[in-house]
């Protein structure tokens, strides 16, 4: 087996489950070190109270072929993220590789609706406009911190890329006012964000996966209706990040099942499931 990524020094944000713990799994199949972060540990609290961490992740990439390293860290807190951004580059000099999977839009879903009583898709005229703030909160403010705090390094060193996991409908509505909002937000910000960091050597850019079986979605009841799993996005990124010539993709937002064809990765039973296209209402 070959380890393309070896000796590359990656952080994976939101990693302690769903799409993140795919991507830094295939990271570790890839043979790098990676730091994967989130809120969820064996030392403190836990997401929803929710039974998968940080430590479950570190150790099934180390498993896979790679080193993990789990970092306890709340990627809404600036301190926090900053934190983080200095024990990383500290303990290993650079990083090579940051990716954003952080989503906390589904936190207090019990598969029907939200803590606040709303469901996905209600008008937004009868939802509580904060859930607009959470969802930003949680996706792009905490991808802006991210981004803020490797950037820096990455600059002086003239090389890096920055991956932020989105969902793109191709220009379709996704079915929830504010969900959609601040998917389209985020990519826009990776998009401008590739713009200021062209310059300076470093890529960044926006991942789209398809319908993901992610630990929550199965719980949902809707783990047949799924088209991938979380380690097709997590050899996507692998595939970015062992492309030298990666900076092409700068700005945009790449589908998944798009790099599997250019790349020739499959799924983790062998496939290599088509775009994800949203139902017509």
């Amino acid at each position: 087996m070959t380890a393309p990524l070896a000796g590359r020094i990656c952080v994976v944000a939101g990693a302690s489950r769903g799409v993140g713990r795919g991507i830094a799994r295939a990271l570790g199949e890839a043979g790098a070190t990676v730091v994967v972060t989130g809120r969820s540990s064996e030392v403190g609290p836990r997401t929803d109270g929710r039974a998968e961490t940080v430590e479950d992740t570190a150790r099934l990439l180390t498993e896979a072929g790679g080193q993990g390293y789990p970092y306890h860290c709340d990627h809404t807190v600036e301190r926090d993220v900053d934190a983080l951004a200095t024990w990383v580059l500290r303990r290993f000099g650079r990083a090579d590789l940051v990716v954003d999977a952080v989503w906390g839009g589904n936190e207090g879903y019990d598969g029907e609706r939200y803590g606040d009583g709303s469901a996905y898709g209600t008008p937004f005229w009868r939802r509580p406009p904060g859930r607009l703030g959470h969802v930003f909160e949680t996706g792009v403010y905490a991808q802006l911190l991210l981004a803020k705090a490797f950037a820096p390094a990455m600059v002086a060193a003239r090389q890096g890329l920055i991956v932020t996991v989105t969902f793109d409908g191709a220009g379709a509505y996704l079915g929830d006012v504010f969900y959609d909002l601040a998917k389209a937000a985020m990519a826009r910000l990776a998009f401008a964000m590739a713009e200021e960091l062209r310059p300076h050597g470093v890529t960044c850019l926006a991942l789209s996966p398809g319908f993901v079986r992610t630990e929550r979605v199965i719980e949902a009841g809707h783990g047949e209706e799924t088209t991938e799993t979380p380690l097709y996005a997590g050899r996507a990124v692998a595939a970015l990040a062992a492309d030298a010539d990666v900076r092409r993709f700068g700005g945009r937002v790449l589908q998944v099942a798009d790099l599997a064809d250019h790349y020739g990765f499959t799924d983790e039973d062998g496939g290599r499931p088509r775009r994800f296209v949203l139902p017509t209402p």
